[in-house]
């Protein structure tokens, strides 16, 4: 991909593809060799946005969370490719048992990040990224410690995942009354069957304020590359189970939807729901996961993809039926 079809992320002055790739399933369903084989892969295609976070991947029994970011760092020492990629993680979910061991506060953040920055072997986080609302902590404690890591040079930019509309906007205006760094981003759950939560206050919020938003479950937990089409098909995959909640009506008929664009573009059904993800306005760059090389051949051919207005309409109606 050429950087010309690179984009803004937010204020920030990232640059970043089209299209991020998730992290989540390195040292999970994709072991460390495979892991390597597709990051150089994405960066050799000319992509160079990756998402991950220290909890990846916490919930896998005898994993303790950091498995995700330490392939990652394997992967930038052996490869030399730390250069060509924006490196996007997150802060905030349970790294243990105990109320010391999440959130963001100052103390909190300052000890993740290092642990952070140790298993990716870098010195520098790209995109630092609140991953999920600290109710408990104030913004201008969690934003005046990022403002300090961003002086150390130790973070670039930060953004927010998970936040609501309301404490995103509070959080902004505390960036702006005290001259405290901003969230450029957002990463909120989004895609072709979860649109109403982003759509009705968040996706405002973002536009209004000029974030960058890089939404998660871009494939709705593979439900959009049709591969789930009754309940039979649920055991195709370990992560399937995020996929059984859309099949009704509402999501038969979207992939009946992304069957007809996708027969007349020579696209995949995931393809075309990435396309429609990627030309909404206010979408900078969806998240996708891939666990083989055919899968992230599809994800790059996704980022290409020009789909006309016409097809964007059908599918814009199909997923906009009530379930």
């Amino acid at each position: 991909m050429d950087k010309s079809s690179y984009r803004a992320l937010g204020r920030s002055g990232l640059q970043v593809s089209p299209l991020c790739l998730g992290g989540n399933v390195f040292g999970w369903t994709v072991d460390e060799a495979m892991s390597f084989r597709l990051l150089d892969a994405w960066v050799d295609a000319g992509m160079n946005f990756i998402d991950t976070a220290d909890v990846y991947s916490r919930w896998v029994p005898g994993h303790s969370g950091g498995e995700s970011e330490a392939i990652l760092g394997k992967w930038f020492r052996q490869s030399g490719k730390r250069n060509r990629v924006v490196l996007a993680t997150k802060v905030g979910m349970a790294m243990g048992e105990t109320d010391q061991d999440k959130g963001l506060s100052s103390v909190y953040i300052r000890r993740a990040v290092e642990a952070s920055l140790r298993r990716l072997k870098t010195d520098v986080i790209d995109l630092y990224q609140s991953h999920t609302d600290d109710a408990a902590t104030s913004h201008e404690e969690t934003l005046t410690t990022y403002a300090e890591l961003i002086q150390e040079g130790k973070v670039r930019a930060i953004g927010a995942s998970n936040y609501g509309a309301a404490r995103l906007g509070e959080a902004l205006a505390v960036s702006k009354a005290q001259g405290l760094p901003r969230y450029e981003s957002l990463q909120p759950l989004y895609n072709l069957m979860e649109r109403p939560a982003y759509e009705a206050e968040l996706e405002k919020v973002c536009v209004d304020n000029g974030l960058g938003v890089i939404n998660y479950y871009a494939l709705a937990s593979g439900f959009l590359t049709g591969k789930y089409r009754s309940s039979a098909d649920l055991g195709k995959s370990v992560r399937s189970g995020g996929a059984k909640k859309y099949l009704n009506e509402r999501g038969l008929g979207v992939l009946v939807a992304l069957d007809a664009v996708a027969g007349t573009i020579g696209a995949t059904p995931a393809q075309v729901a990435l396309a429609w993800q990627i030309a909404r306005p206010s979408i900078t760059a969806p998240i996708a996961s891939a666990s083989t090389p055919a899968q992230l051949d599809e994800l790059v051919g996704a980022a290409r993809l020009q789909v006309d207005a016409p097809s964007l309409a059908l599918i814009d109606r199909a997923s906009s039926e009530p379930a």
